[in-house]
């Protein structure tokens, strides 16, 4: 699993924009639960990020067309018609294990960071709820490695191309 590059895209950026945040190295955590136990938060707090594959009404369609990285507090579920209605499509779906590694350079479910380019080379979309946080918490391209940051400039570093209401 390529982890090491994505980690270290991800300090560039927060350390080029001097922003503060806390690393931290715990046993490996596949569920967001797991997640908020080992870094010692609550569940609210932790950035999920899911990479899914939508079309945009008039869109070409491509390999990598219509994939983007969404971002949501753990605690909250994807609601795709949210998406769908924002994106004017009628299908939106999960990417699977192999497009994903494909798409992130070798990441797994649960270790996506909750970032777009330059750490992931896709568009990135947050929910509102991330917002509503005051720091964000996520893995680091690993299941062992975690970030807790000021959700606000996560935001701002991040620079998701909008934000809007896809949870529940």
């Amino acid at each position: 699993m390529a982890t090491t590059h994505h980690k270290q895209r991800i300090f560039d950026l927060l350390n080029d924009n001097g922003i503060e945040y806390k690393y931290l190295q715990h046993e490996e955590t596949p569920t967001s639960e797991d997640s908020a136990r080992a870094r010692g938060e609550d569940l609210s707090t932790g950035g999920k990020a899911l990479v899914l594959k939508f079309r945009e009404a008039g869109a070409k369609d491509d390999a990598k067309s219509g994939f983007a990285v969404f971002v949501l507090s753990a605690s909250r579920k994807l609601h795709a018609k949210s998406i769908k209605k924002e994106f004017k499509t009628k299908n939106v779906r999960f990417a699977t294990r192999e497009e994903l590694s494909e798409l992130t350079d070798g990441l797994v479910p649960g270790s996506v960071p909750p970032f777009g380019r330059p750490v992931v080379d896709l568009d990135l979309f947050v929910d509102v709820s991330v917002a509503e946080n005051e720091k964000v918490a996520f893995n680091c391209g690993s299941l062992t490695d975690s970030v807790v940051m000021s959700a606000r400039e996560y935001l701002q570093v991040a620079s998701p191309k909008k934000v809007f209401a896809f949870s529940k």
